[in-house]
């Protein structure tokens, strides 16, 4: 909902108030959870009472928590809205999940940006005998991975570099890039193509391809992976327009849900 538009019920001014809050909230998100009010006046650019002002309504709500640093963190009570979310979104990735695999013939996953890692939240495994199992929730490193990189290539440099530090670069094969000037040469070109490929980066012999959600409600990614003999580098160009395809369907579907929720009467 845009600023300055009047809710059911509400008034203009309660519209920007809920705008400011969930900012506060992505911004302590975007920081790991934790942050101090500086740093939010600083990169949200509203004043330091306004925060104070919001931050003070959040804690009474359980969302946000003060330590004794006086520095923010993220409250426990968002652990159930995002749970909630979470099952949702896998649900309505399902049939998307479900075609990519009966069209490809691979395990498909839906994975979203999560700090300074990627987390699997849905998942589709091939028919194939031998193929990949990632588990639902499974939290993995952004530089190794093809959803990872995918999401790397959508933030700002500074962005993502810092993601990069914050999260570490461990080395998981012999191929993983491990030095985050080498991983950020790549990033414009991956934007550009708009896919990533992780060619026995996080796992010896397993290819990944991904690519990003377009316009979702959060950084989302959809991939394909299985064995590198299957899921040849010869089949990326056919691979790529069937992610994209199911990626555009899924945001669109989310769009539209979201567009519902607002736009629906109150009783």
């Amino acid at each position: 909902m845009a600023a300055g538009v009047v809710a059911p019920g509400g008034t203009a001014d309660g519209v920007q108030s809920l705008e400011r809050a969930f900012l506060l909230l992505e911004l302590m998100a975007d920081a790991g959870g934790e942050v101090a009010i500086s740093r939010l006046a600083a990169e949200s650019g509203l004043p330091v009472s306004t925060i104070h002002r919001l931050v003070r309504t959040l804690m009474a709500r359980g969302y946000v928590r003060q330590l004794p640093s006086r520095r923010y963190v993220l409250g426990p009570r968002l652990i159930h809205l995002g749970e909630f979310a979470s099952r949702m979104l896998a649900t309505w990735a399902q049939p998307h999940l479900t075609w990519l695999v009966d069209t490809i013939g691979e395990t498909a996953n839906l994975a979203m940006l999560d700090g300074d890692r990627v987390v699997y939240a849905a998942q589709v495994p091939s028919r194939h005998s031998m193929r990949m199992f990632t588990e639902v929730g499974r939290r993995v490193h952004l530089h190794c991975t093809g959803v990872g990189k995918v999401l790397l290539a959508q933030l700002s440099p500074e962005t993502a570099r810092e993601l990069l530090v914050r999260g570490g670069m461990p080395a998981r094969t012999d191929l993983t890039v491990t030095d985050p000037d080498e991983l950020m040469t790549q990033l414009p070109a991956i934007a550009a193509q708009g896919y990533a490929v992780d060619d026995g980066e996080q796992e010896a012999g397993v290819r990944c391809v991904a690519v990003p959600v377009p316009g979702g409600p959060s950084a989302g990614a959809i991939s394909v992976s299985g064995p590198a003999g299957r899921l040849t580098m010869d089949a990326v160009p056919r691979v790529v327009p069937l992610l994209q395809s199911a990626a555009a369907a899924l945001a669109a579907e989310l769009r539209e849900d979201g567009a519902a929720s607002i736009s629906a009467p109150s009783s």
